[in-house]
């Protein structure tokens, strides 16, 4: 593989190599522009600018403002006791001014103004009864630097230990290190968008001069946001690319096991999962490896439509693998399942980290032999020392949970494994490209029927009373209730109810049959829990998220999420989804405190107003931002610096566009412009995309 371009190697350097950035000061700041490169210093844009063009005479120096000007330093005032500010008089043709500082040392206030000296101050003027005064200024220096203190300073996000002023500094002596780049982007595209070039495009990102300047869709913005997104959206074609064109196995649609399931459910499938299933089968049956996303609103059936997907390998002879997040949904897979695979006399195994010794060798064994048709499991089902005896089709729940890497990484266990990959957040179509792009999109997006609307209230947290007494009454009817709550136990810093807490406080309502769920318990006991509120042992179950994902209790029928104010939409909804899974009615009663900031009163008016996941998802996008709907920086996917796709979705999809003929025409990047494309995926460090080019 070539090595990165020479012209890249002065944006590679470390930060420590400019002025004024320390060690401790580089740790910062490494953590603050999440990296340690002179680029990412460059792709931390400003939020805000100071305007210090204004220059009047100290008389005409309005109170409030923010003004530069150029005085004489006339007297030197130390204070006299230590709870007094040093002061510093300062003139011009006009009138004076103090200079104010509170704890500064004497040698250094004065070596910066130098009696009799003219110097160039530059801060906000305040009047303290009557006078014009300057709490320590933002800028001092002298008339050579006039030029530098009298602009349009940026101002940027900031973290604890580093100053605007360091980061500005640190910021400007890297732009002179920017190259001129050779352009990567199409001419005539440039000329309609009216965008600059690279280096014109990161010069005018630090020299905003206007509140326009500082909006995601002005034309330096939006090209370095495009450069991003491109080169985001070429590695997923060169990837796509590289998987399709491993052959993969033809495996017939499943003809004598199928049946036996369908016999065996007591439902009848939906359109949409007849549609799906139709898609998979194609996929399946075609010798091109199958690589399909399976997108299902919550309660849509995915579980049967990868069932029913499975057994078409299990037929053909090889195996079929299972990877959830959590072993709590690896579980819950094979309890759905259990009923379907042994009318069909399907062998199954459940593999997760929690499994040793000798029982692990056992279930390591079957694997390896053939005996076990079906794995379910945690990431432990593609550890190292897993072999299989054949894999054929490898179906990945939850995605977001899981990158791209983990996909091809999974996908090599076994030559040509089928990939289908499922999840239950309904994903918005810019982020579907951006993280998905390498993968045909199946869409279940039909409730089974027989299902009723959940019922959606909000409720101020004073009217918590009335809502146990209703509580009392639904279970004396036979209902069962989820009660989620936001945090384990105290913290100091935010306070909240924690679940522990709430769970002493309802079991004086429900002293008998109530149960308590959070991450810090020990799997087998939170297995147990959920156990008994699934048999029907307990009618009240107390929990943190641990039950967001894919728990199924379909006679519990009341979910109460507490301090609902404080989740995101798509947890609200995927916490929703765990009632409304039978025919009874079904309700979800959000508690929050108020008073309600704007975002939280649009998600919780959403949620009140929909039940459709896609709605969902995209109006989470539009209130959120990618990143945290992804979890993205957790989960390896794309992690944009200046794109945001809640406002850039319009550039994902013509970068989408781009990507796609560029690779059809120049497959292996060799025209003149495919050459500098190698330069923009170096930048953006897509070496695995540049490694699937054969002169690459």
């Amino acid at each position: 593989m070539k090595q990165r371009p020479f012209i890249l190697d002065t944006l590679f350097r470390s930060i420590n190599i400019l002025p004024g950035i320390g060690p401790s000061s580089q740790k910062r700041i490494e953590k603050l522009i999440d990296g340690g490169k002179i680029l990412d210093l460059l792709l931390h844009a400003p939020v805000d600018f100071i305007d210090r063009r204004f220059t009047p005479k100290i008389a005409d120096a309005p109170n409030g403002q923010i003004a530069t000007l150029q005085v004489r330093i006339d007297k030197h005032m130390p204070n006299t006791r230590k709870s007094l500010p040093y002061r510093v008089k300062a003139v011009d043709e006009s009138g004076s001014m103090d200079l104010v500082f509170f704890h500064a040392k004497k040698p250094w206030i004065e070596k910066s103004l130098p009696l009799g000296e003219t110097r160039i101050i530059s801060g906000k003027v305040e009047y303290f009864h009557g006078k014009a005064q300057m709490v320590h200024p933002d800028s001092i220096g002298t008339i050579a630097e006039k030029a530098d203190i009298q602009t349009v300073e940026p101002i940027y996000p900031l973290t604890q230990g580093v100053t605007n002023k360091v980061l500005r500094k640190s910021i400007m002596s890297a732009m002179k290190m920017a190259p001129d780049f050779p352009e990567w982007l199409d001419g005539a595209h440039m000329m309609r968008s009216k965008w600059p070039h690279w280096k014109e495009a990161i010069i005018k990102l630090h020299h905003p001069e206007n509140e326009k300047d500082l909006e995601p869709l002005t034309p330096h913005r939006a090209r370095l946001a495009y450069d991003e997104l491109l080169a985001n959206q070429i590695t997923i074609a060169l990837i796509r690319r590289n998987q399709v064109t491993i052959s993969g196995r033809s495996f017939k649609t499943s003809s004598i096991l199928r049946p036996k399931v369908l016999e065996a459910l007591p439902f009848a499938l939906t359109g949409a999962q007849e549609r799906s299933l139709k898609e998979i089968n194609e996929d399946m049956a075609s010798n091109k490896r199958m690589l399909r996303l399976l997108q299902g609103d919550v309660g849509s059936g995915k579980t049967v439509v990868t069932c029913l997907a499975a057994l078409n390998a299990i037929e053909n002879g090889s195996q079929a693998a299972i990877l959830a997040p959590t072993e709590i949904l690896a579980r819950q897979h094979a309890e759905s399942m259990k009923d379907w695979l042994e009318a069909a006399g399907v062998r199954y195994v459940i593999l997760t980290g929690r499994d040793k010794g000798k029982k692990r060798e056992t279930l390591v064994n079957q694997i390896k032999n053939g005996a076990a048709q079906l794995i379910i499991g945690t990431h432990a089902i593609f550890q190292d020392d897993i072999e299989y005896h054949d894999l054929g089709l490898a179906i990945i729940d939850e995605q977001h949970r899981f990158g791209v890497h983990q996909r091809l990484s999974l996908s090599s266990k076994s030559k040509s494994t089928d990939i289908l990959v499922m999840t239950a957040t309904p994903i918005p179509r810019t982020l579907s490209l951006t993280n998905y792009g390498d993968l045909e999109v199946s869409k279940l997006d039909e409730k089974p029927p027989g299902r009723k609307p959940i019922e959606t209230l909000l409720i101020p947290k004073e009217k918590i009373e009335d809502l146990i007494a209703g509580l009392k009454r639904k279970i004396s009817e036979g209902n069962r209730v989820y009660w989620v709550c936001p945090l384990v136990e105290e913290s100091e810093l935010i306070d909240l109810e924690a679940a522990e807490d709430r769970y002493d406080i309802l079991k004086s309502f429900f002293p008998d049959r109530i149960g308590l769920v959070h991450g810090r318990m020990k799997a087998e006991d939170k297995d147990a829990v959920m156990q008994k509120f699934a048999a029907g042992e307990l009618d009240l179950l107390v929990a943190t998220t641990v039950i967001e994902v894919g728990v199924n209790v379909p006679e519990a029928t009341i979910m109460v999420i507490e301090h609902a104010e404080r989740f995101g939409l798509s947890q609200l909804h995927q916490l929703r989804g765990r009632v409304g899974r039978g025919s009874a009615q079904s309700y979800c009663f959000m508690l929050y405190s108020g008073p309600l900031g704007e975002t939280a009163k649009e998600r919780l008016s959403t949620m009140r107003d929909t039940e459709d996941g896609f709605v969902i998802a995209e109006k989470d996008l539009e209130l959120r931002g990618s990143g945290d709907i992804l979890g993205t920086k957790q989960s390896g996917e794309a992690h944009f610096k200046i794109a945001n796709l809640a406002v850039h979705g319009d550039l994902l999809a013509t970068a989408h566009t781009d990507a796609k003929l560029l690779i059809e025409k120049d497959p292996e990047l060799t025209s003149e412009r495919g050459q500098n494309i190698k330069t923009l995926l170096y930048m953006f460090e897509r070496d695995q995309a540049i490694k699937y080019l054969k002169s690459g």
